[in-house]
């Protein structure tokens, strides 16, 4: 299963959390961060272009990995 990891080079552009809320939200220092959903097959091309889209390039799809 596939999850969106956003690293700590985000500087809260907004522009992941204004196209996807279901995969993203904002924290209380303002800046976005993944919330933990599962990459869905539907969303693939819409979140791969958010990945390509943001700034700082602090969005990645990872495998999850197993335990």
């Amino acid at each position: 299963m596939e999850k969106l990891k956003v690293s700590d080079a985000c500087i809260g552009c907004g522009l992941c959390v204004s196209q996807m809320e279901k995969y993203f939200e904002f924290n209380d220092e303002g800046l976005s961060h993944a919330k933990d959903v599962n990459v869905e097959e539907e969303d693939k091309k819409e979140l791969l272009n958010i990945v390509e889209s943001c700034p700082v390039g602090a969005i990645v799809i990872e495998e999850e990995k197993e335990a």
